[in-house]
């Protein structure tokens, strides 16, 4: 009788280990080539100075265009579509690794953002000092 008490609770405790595991440790996937291709195009795209950057409101999908390199990047929900001037790649990507190209992409959209927007309020600055000095002359 304490045998059958024994197993039944180490099969509890295993039914209850097994049953975390599914819920709360996320099994990290591992990519596939392809995704990892083209999300390194997509990181160094990112990164280089002449790119464009622009957000739908409505969709959000993603674009990065680089006139300089002749690539143009498209990144929507779990899709990535990269484009030069003789090929089309459509790739399907990990929901992972797409909030994390997402996520790089916003911030340096958020960071171009804060620079323009420094910039501005700069000139604004400027200009009402020029505006200050035309007074001061008048008197």
């Amino acid at each position: 009788m304490i045998k059958f008490f024994k197993h039944v609770f180490k099969r509890f405790g295993l039914r209850i280990y097994i049953r975390y595991q599914r819920m709360f440790v996320r099994n990290r996937s591992t990519y596939t080539n392809n995704e990892i291709k083209s999300s390194a195009i997509f990181r160094k795209l990112v990164n280089h100075s002449g790119s464009t950057f622009l957000i739908a409101p409505l969709s959000l999908k993603r674009y990065i265009k680089n006139e300089k390199l002749g690539i143009f990047i498209l990144l929507s929900d779990l899709r990535l579509n990269i484009t030069n001037h003789i090929y089309n790649y459509d790739i399907d990507i990990n929901e992972d690794l797409s909030k994390r190209l997402q996520s790089m992409f916003d911030n340096k959209v958020e960071s171009v953002r804060e620079e323009l927007e420094t910039e501005m309020q700069s000139q604004i600055q400027h200009s009402l000092l020029k505006i200050l000095d035309k007074l001061d002359e008048l008197d």
